[in-house]
């Protein structure tokens, strides 16, 4: 009974957490609506190692107060009951046919997890936030959001392309209801296309291939998220005990899925217990039983001096050794690295960016993309504006609403209109107007600033027939371009446009200007 609970319980919180995500998409107000980064906010390993990198207690969630609550009275609940990944991984799991066998026993691999949640917090420590690579749910987040979807939706669009494509007209008829609906109900507006979308749904497949070798093998060796949960969950108040009925059969080793070694009172790993009541369901003697019954010593997980030793080294080392890059000193990186709007100082954002992948999902416009390493490895993944795949809409502020660090602030819209993410240049080598005089007027046209950022001096010049043609060339105002780069995207120069938005002048940062303040008068 408690294990069909409990499966009830998964499947619960994986359709909860795929409704929010599909929710994580404007839908014609610039308000999404819905609580869509609720799990984030729950995520107890985001909050502590956000907290001690930025110093501040302003991402202090009660929900992962409660979550870490939650689990010192009942244990890795969180596991076993409510993580989306982990469910992911007990469905592919399930494909593996189960072996009853008592001299089996889990790969002793169990101190890999903590020693990268050991890493993550020394170098959170230290400034350096590498948590939301590895962390569960900002990976399955960015997963999903990167890869899986767009793959989803690009095989229905092409699905159906192909059945429209044989012109039959009662399948036609049936496709358009059929596809009509999966557009209300769960397909993307318009189609995705991320940067990295192959590499990140690679990671994502793998990890999930892992089950075939071993049934949850990310739970119980990689994920550093439950390791903190198993480091609180050995102070249970709930505990696992055996009655004497137990005749050593096996299942119940067999069937638990965190490798606790539940057979034998010696060998019980209670920090790897998910309490996912396989084990009591599945006794045939009823001998397991989970209460307040007086704590049992569990057995403690062997880290190793050397290996303890060597995480807290890497996580202090990994700080300098990163930071020691040209792209650390301001002005040096990138002039194409481009932050969304209301996004924190560079060495702020990426203490606080979890690159769960939240804000390039709900860009309306596809423009923000997964950095590789524009950013030093230090920002990978993080989102970057990429205006020849999409511009910043001049009347959106979506991406700040669904940040759950702060990285990216949430801003109202007047606030957005006065933010400056960079600067538009003209490249007169491919202008219309000023290589070829051939009049053109697209990017002031397209410009969204109250009074244009794009302003034209008419020009008369002469043909190589000696024809004279009178032409608008553009110029940009420094004082009222934004940087959205809608003028890039709608540049119909192929190929590399003739105006391109470069991060200088960005409001973030005072050092990235273009022209150096006037000075002060005496």
């Amino acid at each position: 009974m408690l294990r069909k609970t409990r499966i009830a319980s998964q499947a619960l919180f994986l359709l909860v957490f795929l409704w929010l995500f599909l929710q994580t998409e404007s839908k014609g107000a610039n308000e999404l609506g819905y609580p869509v980064k609720i799990f984030l906010d729950a995520d107890p390993l985001i909050a502590i190692t956000t907290i001690l990198g930025t110093r501040s207690f302003e991402n202090l969630s009660f929900l992962a107060a409660l979550v870490l609550l939650a689990t010192v009275i009942f244990g890795r609940f969180f596991c076993g009951w409510v993580c989306p990944f982990g469910t992911l991984h007990n469905i592919v799991g399930s494909l593996k046919k189960m072996r009853i066998r008592k001299d089996a026993a889990p790969r002793n691999w169990y101190w890999l997890k903590y020693l990268i949640l050991i890493f993550l917090v020394v170098s959170s420590l230290f400034t350096l936030h590498m948590t939301g690579v590895v962390d569960p749910l900002s990976l399955l987040i960015r997963s999903l959001s990167l890869s899986v979807y767009p793959l989803i939706s690009y095989g229905i669009k092409d699905t159906f392309d192909v059945l429209y494509g044989w012109n039959i007209p009662v399948l036609s008829g049936a496709s358009d209801w059929l596809y009509g609906f999966m557009k209300r109900a769960f397909l993307p507006f318009e189609q995705p296309f991320y940067l990295q979308g192959v590499f990140t749904g690679l990671i994502f497949f793998a990890l999930l291939a892992l089950n075939f070798w071993e049934r949850r093998f990310w739970c119980k060796y990689l994920c550093p998220l439950g390791a903190l949960l198993g480091i609180c969950s050995r102070y249970a108040v709930v505990n696992r005990t055996v009655s004497e009925g137990c005749n050593d059969c096996g299942l119940c080793e067999a069937a638990c899925q965190g490798g606790a070694l539940p057979g034998d009172p010696t060998r019980w790993k209670k920090a790897e217990c998910l309490v996912c009541m396989d084990c009591d369901d599945l006794c045939p003697k009823k001998a397991v039983v989970f209460s307040l019954a007086k704590k049992v010593s569990p057995a403690s997980v062997d880290l190793g001096k050397r290996r303890l030793i060597g995480s807290v080294a890497s996580g202090v080392a990994a700080v300098p050794l990163l930071h020691i890059t040209p792209l650390a000193k301001t002005g040096v990186a990138g002039p194409h690295l481009i932050r969304p709007p209301g996004a924190q100082q560079e060495k702020e954002f990426l203490r606080r960016c979890v690159k769960c992948g939240e804000c390039m999902k709900v860009c309306i416009t596809n423009g923000l993309q997964p950095a590789f390493l524009e950013a030093g490895l230090e920002g990978l993944w993080t989102p970057i504006l990429i205006p020849r795949i999409g511009y910043c809409e001049y009347h959106c502020t979506l991406c700040g609403q669904v940040c759950p660090t702060g990285a990216i602030k949430r801003l109202t819209i007047p606030e957005k209109e006065k933010i400056k993410i960079g600067l538009a240049m003209i490249d007169k080598n491919r202008c219309l107007p000023y290589a070829h005089g051939t009049p053109c007027i697209v990017c002031e046209e397209v410009c969204p600033t109250g009074k244009k950022a794009i302003w034209f001096e008419t020009v008369t010049v002469s043909t190589r027939e000696g024809k004279r043609v009178v032409v608008k060339q553009p110029h940009i105002d420094l004082d009222l371009c934004v940087g959205c780069g809608i003028c890039e995207t709608k540049c119909p120069v192929i190929g590399s446009p003739a105006v391109a938005v470069v991060r200088v002048g960005e409001s973030r940062d005072k050092d990235s200007q273009l022209l150096l303040p006037p000075p002060k008068e005496d």
